[in-house]
């Protein structure tokens, strides 16, 4: 007898797991300056070599302490953020963090006036310019621009399917294709963000993986 389809485990990974993790930051992702911003803010902190929690928790702790846009993230001062950053248990690369943070909303400020959709704009529809726009931002890697573009995609379509190098790591380890267009088809348009995010936490917690399978096989 063989095992559940590709799309049996896609829903069942979906049901499972399928938060963003915009979501799990408390954050109501729309396409408003605010919200984006803390999304980037959060792509920041999870591409950070520190478990994702901690990243989830760190940007929180931000979000609480008024550093929501990047004005307010620029007027802080680097041992507010400091002090944030250490609320959400952000220890290990916290100075060198708050500096970028303090840089990127500068950036952002005087680049595009604060509002990430300028940066889209500006690139036209066009996913490659607006991820190397992203890359100018201090502190952004290449994942931490993955990860920002994954988490938009839902109110960014053109983006879509963006599903990054974890996503992808994390669908073969379930068996499911490696391919993101492929991916894409196991699921619903509106769905695609949650789903890279739960691609992503079968990445990073074999438990999700085994969680996933007892519950497709049963």
């Amino acid at each position: 007898m063989g095992g559940p389809s590709d799309r049996a485990l896609a829903r069942t990974l979906l049901e499972r797991h399928g938060t963003t993790y915009a979501e799990e930051s408390g954050i109501r992702l729309r396409n408003t300056p605010q919200p984006l911003y803390q999304v980037l803010v959060l792509a920041h902190l999870l591409s950070a070599r520190i478990r994702a929690s901690v990243a989830v928790a760190s940007a929180r702790a931000l979000f609480e302490a008024g550093l929501r846009t990047p004005r307010r993230m620029a007027d802080a001062t680097w041992q507010q953020r400091v002090d944030a950053l250490g609320e959400g248990g952000y220890r290990r690369y916290d100075e060198r963090t708050a500096t970028q943070l303090g840089d990127a909303a500068q950036v952002l400020l005087d680049e595009y006036g604060g509002d990430l959709r300028r940066m889209r704009d500006a690139a036209d529809g066009d996913a490659g310019e607006l991820r190397a726009a992203l890359r100018k931002v201090p502190g952004l890697g290449p994942a931490g621009c993955d990860i920002f573009l994954r988490e938009v995609q839902g109110i960014w379509p053109e983006l879509a399917p963006w599903v990054d190098g974890k996503a992808v790591q994390g669908a073969e380890r379930l068996g499911l294709p490696g391919d993101g267009r492929e991916l894409a088809r196991l699921v619903g348009k509106d769905e695609l963000a949650a789903f890279a995010s739960a691609l992503v936490r079968a990445a990073l917690d074999k438990s999700v993986v085994d969680d996933v399978r007892a519950a497709a096989d049963g």
